[in-house]
């Protein structure tokens, strides 16, 4: 069987994007990869959105870039500016078709469907498919969405509803969030943050149905794209290994407050790639252990008083959108760290400090 230099293990967002870094870089004219993917065509099946806080290599990818976004609770709304950190949407078939474009080009990369088929005895693995151990204490942010399509003008393509509390939450929490491509053309996904994936909150379609119709007031209309998904908000196993480096949500580059993990995973495929010449030796590259200390904070919250997650959102929100975003985004200060801390309600996170 033949022999390769890496293998990267799993040929989605993480494993395309590190592969992407290094052929750009030219860290592949003498190196052999292969990238074990089972799916036997690449088509859109995904929507990767964030505020872009550094650059990265796909804004030919983009579907839409928005200066505004806002927030509503049952009783409060606000709209917020972010002119310096503006929020984009990636088009994974757009990012699908760059790469696989660049990397066919290129005899050294080959793909497999099964990692049986090829010998790893020598090669240095990058591997993006998590090991999750189940357990019933975990959290999930699991959602469904669809783009529809209007007869008539009806959104405002300048402004995205990031987060809208203003539905049932069945004890848990639960936001609708809405990305306006056009005037008439949007994706509209409904949003759960929960246990164990909870099966019973996965009605997605009549939540998706209810909110167009009564929310939106949206009758005449047609579905052109769907996508379904869960992220755990936890990390998974990571240990590493001689020669194996997980990347990825597997790595720990999903911000498990938020579920935001595309930018990580560029900047640890920029990392990777900085440092392949010396990769068995180098440092993992890792979120900063402030965030993981304060996310857990935050997921405990969360846990005990699902209540108060609308209001704890929107509250963080007064603060300026620098400050949130760089926060949410793993670029903030310190001192933005603590005034996102104030704005949180104080007896609860210091009672859940002490818990912890």
């Amino acid at each position: 069987m033949k022999e390769f230099d890496y293998i990267i293990i799993g040929g989605g967002c993480a494993g395309l994007s590190l592969v992407y870094e290094l052929e750009i870089y030219k860290k592949l004219e003498n190196k052999t990869v292969a990238i074990i993917e089972p799916r036997n065509e690449y088509k859109r099946d995904k929507t990767w959105s964030f505020w872009k806080v550094v650059n990265h290599n796909f804004d030919d990818c983009l579907r839409k870039s928005w200066n505004n976004f806002s927030i509503k609770t049952f009783s409060k709304y606000k709209n917020i500016k972010c002119d310096k950190f503006p929020y984009q949407s990636i088009d994974s078939g757009l990012f699908y078709k760059k790469i696989n474009e660049r990397i066919k080009k290129n005899k050294n990369i080959s793909f497999y469907k099964n990692i049986k088929d090829i010998n790893t005895k020598n090669s240095f693995i990058f591997n993006s498919v998590p090991s999750i151990i189940e357990n019933k204490n975990n959290f999930w942010q699991h959602f469904r969405g669809v783009e529809i399509e209007t007869q008539d003008s009806f959104f405002d393509d300048n402004n995205i509803n990031l987060m809208n509390f203003d539905c049932e939450q069945r004890n848990n929490v639960h936001f609708f969030y809405i990305l306006p491509f056009e005037k008439n053309k949007a994706l509209i996904e409904t949003t759960w943050i929960s246990k164990v994936n909870d099966n019973s909150l996965k009605d997605y379609n009549d939540q998706i149905k209810n909110y167009i119709n009564k929310t939106l007031g949206l009758k005449n209309y047609k579905i052109t794209y769907s996508e379904e998904g869960s992220i755990p908000l936890f990390y998974p196993t990571n240990v590493r290994e001689r020669k194996k480096i997980n990347i990825g949500t597997a790595g720990g580059m999903t911000r498990i407050s938020t579920g935001y993990t595309f930018l990580n995973i560029q900047l640890q495929s920029k990392y990777i790639r900085e440092n392949i010449e010396n990769i068995e030796n180098a440092n993992i590259f890792k979120l900063k252990k402030k965030y993981k200390f304060l996310d857990k904070i935050f997921l405990k919250v969360l846990e005990n008083h699902p209540n108060r997650m609308p209001d704890l959102f929107f509250n963080m929100f007064s603060c300026s959108s620098s400050t949130v975003i760089n926060f949410l985004s793993n670029t903030s200060s310190i001192i933005e760290d603590i005034l996102i801390i104030f704005k949180m309600p104080k007896w609860i996170f210091i009672k859940t400090i002490f818990k912890k």
